[in-house]
């Protein structure tokens, strides 16, 4: 639970300092050709999708899914506790990173994003620190799913 809590804190506070540092759509070079501070919003998902629907449900329907996933990893969280404890740092991460992006939603409508990577003129599109913990979360369970079935398969041959 803690580190569910720690995510939530620090992409909101990196959030909270990007809009007191940052005027909206503006961009600071960080490391050239490769990484950018910026200040943009996504009313979308991931990668914007859905950005571009113009309906009022579009925000409840976001608003619905980040619920339905923090309940849906919270319950998995406490489920795994016992029996798979190796599971609940990724999925504590996964929940973390949906309500930090879900706090953005019901205070300002869209998410906050910050974090531009790019190589050139080809830029990622941007990210915050609740996006990297879904993904490092997400990454993580499947590591450790892979690993779980390999070491099944090992004890199956002996």
């Amino acid at each position: 639970m803690a580190l569910i809590l720690a995510t939530i804190a620090i992409d909101q506070l990196t959030k909270a300092w990007i809009i007191d540092s940052f005027q909206l759509y503006e961009s600071m070079e960080v490391i050239p050709g490769f990484f950018n501070l910026v200040y943009v919003t996504n009313s979308g998902a991931a990668f914007s999708i859905l950005a571009d629907v113009d309906s009022p449900w579009r925000h409840y329907f976001f608003l619905g899914v980040g619920t339905v996933a923090i309940i849906g990893l919270t319950v998995a969280y406490w489920k795994l506790w016992k029996v798979n404890w190796y599971y609940c740092p990724a999925l504590a991460l996964i929940a973390g990173g949906a309500a930090g992006n879900l706090v953005d939603r019901i205070r300002f409508g869209s998410v906050i994003d910050f974090l531009d990577v790019y190589i050139g003129r080809y830029h990622w599109p941007a990210f915050n620190v609740a996006d990297s913990a879904i993904c490092i979360g997400a990454g993580l369970c499947l590591i450790i799913n892979i690993l779980e079935v390999r070491n099944q398969e090992v004890r199956e041959r002996q």
